[in-house]
């Protein structure tokens, strides 16, 4: 076992864009990640992610637990404010949010430590939060998954 060096710019690690919504003015607004290490034995994702300015996203919760530290930007989650600086760790089986990114985007590191992927709990509070800001969901886009591991961006429920 050696340990495993990435950089931002490793062209190897690109960005991909895994959530998107089309805001009031009609311009498109999306969180783009870095999967910088993505493990199956055990299970693990770290990632570097950029949120455009007013980019929404579900309240979700994780199959694992989870932690972010927010580097730039900030973003509101649920009814808190969470500027750079700011640590949230998400238990296993919490969620959190809807989010919504602020007016310079946001910044984060995030690592999972388990199944990675994610599940919405509340679709009426994403609803209503797009609605809020005159925005719309659009449809996930496609992600470059390891084999090993199905898309479960369309779940609403832990398990399902």
């Amino acid at each position: 076992m050696e340990p495993v060096f990435r950089h931002l710019d490793d062209p190897e690690v690109r960005w991909q864009q895994v959530r998107a919504v089309r805001r009031a003015d009609g311009t498109v607004a999306s969180v783009w990640e870095k999967w910088l290490a993505f493990s199956s034995d055990p299970p693990y994702l770290s990632l570097y992610a950029r949120w455009d300015p007013g980019v929404i996203q579900r309240r979700h919760g994780h199959n694992s637990p989870h932690v972010v530290m927010v580097l730039d930007g900030d973003f509101m989650c649920g009814d808190r404010l969470c500027p750079a600086g700011t640590h949230i760790e998400l238990p296993l089986g919490a969620a959190f949010g809807p989010f919504v990114a602020g007016p310079r985007g946001a910044v984060l590191f995030e690592v999972m430590m388990g199944d990675p992927r994610g599940w919405g709990d509340d679709p009426v509070s994403f609803e209503r939060t797009l609605a809020a800001q005159g925005a719309v969901a659009l449809p996930d886009p496609p992600i470059t998954l390891p084999e090993w591991l199905e898309d479960l961006r369309d779940r609403w429920a832990p398990g399902q």
